[in-house]
């Protein structure tokens, strides 16, 4: 259990947030200085609050009423940063039993440190020095060096923003392990949707140091916002299907959806692997006819069940078989071309082109929010 209540005060911004959650991956999403990197340090104690609590399990870290701040280094929380800050004149090996140094005496380790090199993949780099590796694979060993200091919780700011976008595709996985194999509480700092849709088991989305919105993904990435940019690209569906072939020929995968099929760049599972793809409103088009002659890959039947405008821009809110929804975002006058309105059947259509891969996961696995597991 995570439960956060702080207020900090600066000359010119103001965190003031509160949040929980069970456990599992909670992701704070926001634009930049939104206030998540600030409650990150706050959970590590490398920032004091003016006033708050913060527990996580039964462990308080910080009352300010009743003056208890567990230090740093007792906190038994697992900081990762952005650039991972290994340090450079120690081999990969040794910046591991380096983590491993800050665990508590006695203290029950999370996973030995073989079952940590297997479970990021890092074996065949122990006897390298962090200059020679790639971004990712110093992202992983950061990683490695703060699970090996048995923390609590681990706490992620942006581990993913320095890197390209190969690099980012690499290392979800190991992330997805992490959450999946290890149950271990997260906090996942990213202003990335794909990635937060990815791997959260909950979002809390911040703006100018303030919660504005908290829960399931689906929930969080649902809210319309058409009054910026930023909104508007930010307005998330969730499709959730069964891959049932890949065209190995192209590098794509076909998900089945009661709407009808999905093509996914990339692979993806095996036959019978439920996915989930995250799909942006602005990569959505909606024909009131069965598309022909399009390079489009993607038609799913569904029925308009909303229609919110606001200036040039409107979200139409389509209801599909199976139960989920799919938001388009188009033009108002798109809207009053084709007479849409809602109960009227359409077809949403999607770019495969258009589908960031880092936004489809694999959901064989439910993320547990539930006690912490031990790798051997």
């Amino acid at each position: 259990m995570i439960a956060f209540s702080c207020r900090l005060a600066r000359p010119r911004f103001t965190l003031d947030a509160s949040f929980s959650a069970a456990g599992g991956c909670l992701a704070l999403f926001g634009a930049s200085g939104s206030g998540k990197t600030t409650i990150a340090k706050l959970m590590a104690g490398l920032e004091t609050p003016d006033r708050g609590r913060i527990v996580v399990g039964d462990r308080i870290l910080v009352d300010t009423e009743r003056r208890i701040r567990v230090p740093v280094h007792k906190r038994r929380v697992g900081f990762v940063f952005q650039d991972g800050q290994l340090l450079p004149h120690l081999t990969v090996r040794q910046n591991l039993d380096y983590g491993r140094s800050f665990a508590a005496r006695g203290e029950e380790e999370i996973a030995t440190p073989p079952a940590v090199v297997d479970l990021l993949g890092i074996g065949h780099l122990l006897g390298a020095r962090p200059a020679t590796l790639s971004g990712g694979e110093r992202q992983r060993v950061a990683i490695g060096r703060a699970l090996l200091a048995a923390p609590r919780i681990l706490v992620m700011d942006e581990p993913l923003a320095s890197l390209d976008s190969q690099r980012k595709l690499e290392i979800l996985p190991f992330i997805e392990r992490l959450r999946d194999e290890l149950a271990l509480p997260m906090i996942y700092v990213s202003h990335a949707i794909e990635e937060v849709a990815r791997l959260a088991t909950k979002v809390v989305r911040l703006a100018e140091g303030r919660v504005v919105a908290e829960g399931a993904p689906a929930e969080v990435f649902a809210a319309i916002g058409l009054g910026t940019a930023d909104e508007r690209s930010e307005v998330v569906s969730f499709l959730s299907g069964t891959a049932v072939r890949e065209l190995a020929e192209f590098g794509m995968t076909v998900l089945a959806h009661p709407a009808g099929e999905i093509t996914l760049p990339g692979r993806f599972g095996t036959p019978g692997s439920p996915l989930r793809v995250a799909v942006r409103a602005t990569d959505v088009t909606l024909a009131t006819e069965p598309p022909h002659g399009l390079s489009v890959r993607t038609a799913l039947e569904g029925r308009i069940v909303e229609i919110v405008e606001r200036g040039a821009s409107a979200a139409v809110t389509v209801a599909l078989p199976g139960g989920d929804r799919l938001t388009a975002l188009l033009t108002r006058l798109a809207v009053a071309d084709l007479g849409l309105t809602p109960d009227r059947e359409i077809y949403a259509l999607i770019k495969t082109a258009a589908i960031d891969e880092r936004a489809i996961a694999s959901m064989a696995d439910t993320p547990s929010t539930g006690s912490e597991r031990r790798l051997p």
